[in-house]
């Protein structure tokens, strides 16, 4: 009897494990007729910033303004310094039940959260609910209504088709410039926004490494240069993969990364890694740390870190005496073709996950919606290179007036270098593309950076690389990233979308733990048959 007790109640546990998958129970949301403002509501916002106080405050604050006109509305916010913290969360969250209701994230993880039926809800309803919906009759502050939305930037957040979040801000990526190093090596730069070539940045940061009698640097008179650097690896694949036409993925996602493309992108990487003229953040650290210290001439990395690049940047990791003093310049990533740059598009997103009540659905939404109002945008758009998702808020005069104001460089707000970098993205948003998002697309994202990663040290460590090693590397990066099985995920054993790799490893668990139970269960009575009959 104490046996089947226990039984019973590792059954009961069992089910409320494997029932939650997917939060399969829960019905798809539709919008109510009518906003309920007595009863309390309390949500929970899951947000990510970099320790940065004043963003903390700007959430802080939306969060006391939103509660001032819903006050029977409550939101409890998480703060998180790591998107692939919160990702893994809410996947953990997504089996228990309890995930956020507004979460920051990108549309590779939703495609993945998606995989469980009704997880996250669709916005396209309630984006143009005529009560609700953005700039709604019944929103009680000034939303954007949907053709005040950048639409590149909507059309970002749709995966499958579905409007599945809401842009919150955007960056790209910017190549920030020692333009004097460039000068004393006898280059002439284009005028700042004109797109680099990848041919102007190799042949340069070749040059570079010429040194004197001494073992010092010639350009820098230091013992330490690495020309170019590359933050995002990750970026750095998928952008030349882009320029050069070379296949990544299918919206379907079919993976073409493993090809000769890839292979030229890798080879001439190499070739700059051999020589010293090239590295990564992986490898080396920060390339703002390198560039602020005169020790690196093209750092490339978001236009959201411009306060950390520059002889005045605000923000700095190295200590005031090794900073050196030059002109930096900001332009576009290296293009192959710099009469139509291609830039990858980046920045987080908004989802909101489904629950049993629509009331509190709701209450999600319209906290979305005030977070893309025009006061919580520009003030959160002010803090780093970011730009605001709405033309509505790129309208206002205190934006504009923001771009224009007199620079100076001990301003975070005001810092030149940011206030480039953001002018630099608002004149190209059109030049901007995302990849496909899909179940696995983040697997294939993190392939894409680790094989120049690879790459790199494998070269540094002097190891050959031939047509044998690019095999290996092809073949070892699929496995391990599970691109041979066709993405990242396993097969829902229901039949629907695909699983995450581990929540399939969660149920192939709980399928052990059954057999174990039972065998456990069964054993006193296999040995009682066993024993001779008195």
């Amino acid at each position: 009897m104490k046996r089947l007790r226990v039984l019973i109640s590792l059954t009961a546990l069992l089910l409320c494990l494997t029932g939650c998958h997917g939060s399969r129970g829960l019905k798809p949301f539709a919008v109510p007729e009518a906003q309920d403002t007595e009863t309390p509501v309390e949500i929970t916002f899951w947000a990510k910033n970099d320790t940065n106080k004043t963003q903390t405050r700007i959430y802080e604050q939306a969060i006391q303004d939103f509660e001032s006109l819903y006050p029977n509305i409550t939101v409890n916010m998480r703060l998180y310094t790591d998107y692939g913290k919160i990702y893994n969360d809410v996947i953990t969250n997504i089996f228990t039940g309890t995930t956020p209701d507004v979460c920051i994230t990108y549309p590779d993880h939703i495609a993945t959260y998606m995989t469980g039926s009704n997880v996250v809800v669709p916005l396209d309803e309630l984006a143009q609910d005529p009560q609700f919906g953005l700039g709604g009759s019944q929103v009680r502050f000034d939303a954007p209504k949907m053709s005040e939305m950048v639409p590149e930037f909507l059309e970002e957040c749709r995966v499958g088709g579905q409007l599945m979040a809401m842009p919150y801000m955007r960056s790209t990526e910017a190549c920030y410039v020692n333009a004097d190093m460039v000068e004393k090596l006898g280059y002439t730069l284009p005028e700042p926004g004109e797109p680099l070539t990848w041919d102007f940045v190799w042949e340069v940061s070749e040059a570079a490494m010429a040194k004197n009698a001494d073992g010092t640097y010639a350009v820098n008179g230091q013992q330490v240069l690495i020309p170019f650097i590359y933050k995002s690896t990750d970026n750095m694949m998928i952008q030349l993969l882009r320029q050069m036409g070379g296949g990544y993925s299918t919206p379907e996602g079919e993976i073409l990364i493993f090809n000769d493309t890839t292979r030229q992108i890798l080879e001439t990487v190499a070739s700059h890694v051999k020589n010293g003229a090239c590295s990564t953040f992986k490898i080396s650290s920060y390339p703002g740390n390198f560039l602020n210290a005169g020790q690196c001439i093209f750092a490339v990395d978001s236009t959201a870190g411009a306060t950390w690049m520059g002889t005045g940047a605000p923000n700095m990791d190295i200590s005031a005496d090794r900073v050196a003093s030059f002109e930096t310049r900001v332009y576009p990533v290296p293009q192959m073709d710099p009469a139509h740059p291609q830039m990858i598009s980046q920045g987080h997103s908004v989802c909101i996950f489904n629950k049993r009540d629509p009331q509190e659905v709701l209450a999600s939404w319209l906290f979305v919606q005030f977070l893309l109002s025009d006061r919580v945008q520009i003030a959160y758009a002010k803090t780093e290179g970011y730009v605001p998702v709405t033309q509505k808020a790129r309208d206002t005069q205190d934006y504009r007036t923001y771009l224009s104001e007199e620079l100076y460089d001990t301003d975070a707000e005001h810092y030149s270098v940011k206030l480039d970098a953001t002018r630099m993205f608002l004149s190209h948003t059109s030049d901007t593309f995302v990849t496909p998002v899909f179940p696995g697309s983040a697997s294939l994202r993190d392939a894409a950076g680790q094989m120049i990663e690879n790459v790199s040290k494998s070269t540094r460590r002097k190891e050959t690389v031939d047509d044998a090693y690019y095999e290996r590397l092809y073949r070892e990066t699929a496995s391990l990233y599970r691109l041979d099985q066709g993405g990242a995920e396993t097969k829902d054993p229901d039949g629907g979308q695909p699983l995450p790799a581990a929540s399939a490893a969660l149920l192939w668990t709980l399928g052990l733990a059954w057999l174990l139970i039972g065998i456990w269960c069964l054993l006193p009575l296999l040995k009682e048959r066993g024993k001779p009959r008195k």
